[in-house]
């Protein structure tokens, strides 16, 4: 099991520079279909909204943090774990949430809310908890991770292409609306096709270690979902907004973590391999359970 924390995924720079722009591309299309309207939920029903960044940005990490602490899996796999946890929701979790009969204007507001949070969420909660646990902390004291530059990418992954894009739907809506149903579903299939390429060369590397992270993939996805759900419904928030605050949490945007960790960790094995897995489960789990409600 050491050797796994020193494997390495095979990225070249050219592949992290398409990846890099096919995700700011999936974050534009996301962002033509947010309008100014999408934010006055935050007035309408701020005790939803506050619920889910409470769980997203706050719990998630910190529950995560336990369950590593708890678990001890390999330092790579729980700093991957770690940066999971810390990055805001995944594009899906909008179509995802319409197809479990939920709250889709809440949920559309909390991805436009939580896409700008994370701008410094995410960097500060894998700092965080990544220090505050002994093993993960000495990786990233190995790679010596430079905070600036984390935030800086996030701001370019994430900020730029979410305020070009609500500034082309305000300014040429008919345009923006247009573009977005084009460019949303292509996007995607962009992204998902480059990361299968790049996964495709190192086949024999997940062949070899997959079954480590089977079942913590797993079974963190599930906490996640269960946390949106039970906390959602510890509030006294509607069934339909339970529902949308379990997907939301459960889905998680694994594509910038999995950029994170080529950029900063040089595709280091255990993050790689968790992240990855975490991308393809979690469109599964969140299928099964949207399929489930919607027929309910």
């Amino acid at each position: 099991m050491q050797e796994l924390d020193d494997v390495k995924i095979n990225f070249d720079s050219n592949g992290l520079w398409v990846l890099n722009i096919a995700l700011a591309v999936v974050m534009f299309g996301v962002a033509l279909g947010i309008s100014l309207n999408d934010f006055k939920i935050l007035f309408k029903q701020p005790k939803a909204v506050l619920v889910g960044v409470l769980s997203q940005f706050v719990l998630l990490p910190f529950i995560t943090f336990c369950v590593v602490y708890i678990v001890k899996p390999q330092p790579s796999i729980a700093l991957g774990m770690m940066m999971v946890a810390a990055c805001p929701g995944g594009n899906i979790s909008n179509f995802m949430t319409h197809l479990a009969k939920g709250n889709t204007a809440l949920s559309i507001s909390l991805t436009a809310f939580a896409t700008f949070a994370a701008i410094f969420m995410t960097p500060f909660n894998f700092q965080f908890y990544g220090n505050l646990y002994p093993p993960t902390a000495q990786i990233l004291k190995n790679v010596a991770l430079n905070s600036f530059d984390l935030i800086q990418l996030v701001l370019m992954i994430l900020g730029v292409p979410l305020i070009l894009g609500m500034l082309l739907r305000y300014y040429k809506e008919r345009w923006a609306i247009k573009l977005s149903k084009l460019l949303k579903p292509l996007s995607i299939v962009i992204f998902a096709a480059i990361v299968i390429i790049a996964f495709s060369k190192n086949i024999d590397v997940f062949n070899a270690y997959i079954h480590h992270v089977l079942i913590l993939g797993i079974g963190h996805n599930i906490l996640a979902i269960l946390l949106g759900f039970l906390l959602a419904k510890a509030f006294k928030l509607s069934f339909v907004d339970q529902k949308t605050l379990a997907i939301e949490t459960g889905i998680q945007n694994s594509g910038l973590g999995l950029l994170l960790i080529f950029s900063f960790f040089n595709g280091l094995g255990g993050m790689a391999i968790l992240a990855a897995f975490w991308g393809i489960w979690h469109i599964i789990s969140g299928l099964l359970l949207a399929t489930y409600w919607s027929k309910k």
